[in-house]
């Protein structure tokens, strides 16, 4: 159980690397005080651009690779055996750490963009391909933004259990079924940071896809 909650940790503090908040910075900019709000790549791209949007994807999505590589790096050898639990556990504590940062009052993303990290650390292609071109598909065809990031997720559940059941993750029953719990929670985190936006959605005020320009 301790190694679990290292990880936990481990994601955590990678999680609290800000991307579009520390890029923000570097323009003069407050991306707190931008758009809506909030300091995930969806608001970078619409409040500072291309440029600012595709630094802030890369940089919330590679802290959490990082955080996993730690995790391989510190564990492989004792806990080599449910790896990727482990993983996913650092890839929710990386979630946490970017959607909940305590320097910033507990006021950061919504996870999407570290779950596209998760998403890598599956280190399997056709999880990747599918979940990419799903989210894609989403975006292209509604220009929500929002629609493309909870299909996505959802779609990463169903890959993570698909995947599993198939053996592809080598890991007993007992760390399969909590493989499949930790994705769950991953869906849930992002439904849960979404809700004003299913609000919306619902009522049709939802904003499309649009993008800013540098200040």
């Amino acid at each position: 159980m301790l190694e679990r909650v290292i990880c936990l940790a481990i994601g955590y503090a990678f999680g609290l690397i800000q991307t579009g908040y520390l890029y923000g910075k570097t323009q003069h900019i407050d991306i707190r005080t931008k758009g809506s709000g909030n300091a995930g790549t969806t608001n970078a791209l619409r409040t500072m651009g291309w440029k600012a949007g595709v630094i802030t994807l890369l940089g919330d999505c590679l802290k959490c690779v990082f955080a996993v590589l730690v995790v391989r790096l510190i564990f492989g050898g004792a806990h080599g055996d449910i790896m990727p639990v482990l993983s996913q556990y650092a890839g929710l504590g990386a979630i946490l750490g970017h959607n909940y940062p305590f320097y910033m009052k507990f006021k950061g993303g919504k996870g999407i963009a570290v779950t596209a990290g998760i998403i890598i650390t599956t280190w399997n292609i056709w999880i990747m391909l599918i979940c990419l071109a799903v989210f894609l598909i989403s975006v292209a065809a509604t220009k929500y933004v929002s629609v493309g990031s909870l299909v996505v997720v959802v779609t990463y559940f169903i890959c993570v259990v698909v995947y599993g059941q198939m053996g592809g993750f080598h890991v007993d029953g007992s760390h399969l079924t909590e493989m499949y719990v930790l994705a769950a929670l991953v869906v849930v985190s992002a439904f849960y940071k979404h809700k004003a936006n299913i609000g919306r959605l619902m009522n049709g005020t939802e904003n499309k896809l649009s993008v800013g320009r540098s200040k």
